[in-house]
């Protein structure tokens, strides 16, 4: 299982597959690496490294303080200068697309361009209020099976969603135990969000803006309650260019393989050159 330390000692796991074109796929908040497990077979051609943040995954949790967009934009960047990479393009999902925006305003000279997740420079106050009630904190469902059974019932946004898509998808992300489901990430997280949460909330447009001259690419969940139209509209017209998607069926976030999103994605690594 292939490792490296932060700077601050952090060890921090990632996945490194294929050859080509270097693609840094950066996870949702409480999420990993499996997130681009149905993504994978179309990017062929492409050098896919997959890195799990601090305290997720596989990866060492450490101070909660340290769970922050800055600091896991610097572990990435870190990352890079471990594997020798001078530049690589991002896949940003949700927080990943946040991290991809930031690394284009302070280091631009290591994006080679980047493709956002159902993420934009204005975070819906009505997702933010979702992920209030679940980051850090165990499900009330006790097996699997309920919690598969939950989210193809009650997932706001979803629907044609491959058969035994939600099984899968649980088993990612949580830890059966005889008292329940646990998540599988450090539950400290919630500390640093809702810090985050408490402050005034930054303008990201100027992150955005930044992106300026690289290939850049938006895939947004029709239904999506994190990522709204009026935000989605306005990104596509500061960037004419941008390669712009609405996948039906989808809240946050879309799986990345439903044929808009690989359409998208194509197109955006082929622009990548």
């Amino acid at each position: 299982m292939p490792t490296f330390t932060a700077p601050d000692g952090t060890g921090l796991h990632y996945l490194d597959e294929g050859a080509g074109t270097p693609v840094l796929c950066l996870a949702g908040l409480t999420r990993n690496a499996t997130d681009f497990d149905y993504v994978m077979p179309h990017l062929d051609g492409c050098r896919v490294i997959r890195m799990d943040y601090r305290g997720r995954g596989n990866s060492d949790w450490a101070d909660p303080a340290s769970y922050t967009v800055p600091q896991e934009a610097a572990d990435a960047i870190a990352l890079l200068d471990h594997l020798g990479l001078a530049q690589a393009a991002i896949l940003g999902t949700s927080r990943g697309g946040l991290i991809g925006m930031l690394l284009a305003a302070t280091a631009k000279d290591r994006l080679a361009g980047l493709c956002l997740n159902d993420i934009g420079p204005v975070i819906a106050p009505q997702g933010l209020e979702v992920i209030r009630n679940y980051v850090g904190l165990n499900p009330k469902e006790r097996t699997f099976a309920e919690a598969a059974a939950m989210r193809a019932t009650l997932l706001a946004g979803f629907a044609d969603v491959p058969e035994g898509r939600w099984d899968v998808e649980v088993r990612k992300h949580y830890r059966e135990t005889d008292g329940g489901l646990q998540i599988n990430y450090d539950p400290r997280l919630r500390e640093a969000v809702l810090a985050m949460m408490a402050a005034p909330a930054p303008d990201l447009w100027p992150l955005f803006d930044a992106l300026a001259g690289l290939p850049v690419a938006a895939i947004r969940g029709a239904n999506s309650d994190l990522l709204a139209p009026e935000t989605f509209a306005e990104m596509q017209a500061r960037r004419p260019d941008m390669i712009a998607v609405e996948v039906p069926g989808r809240g946050h976030v879309p799986f990345l393989d439903e044929p808009e999103a690989v359409a998208a994605i194509r197109a955006w690594v082929e622009a990548l050159g």
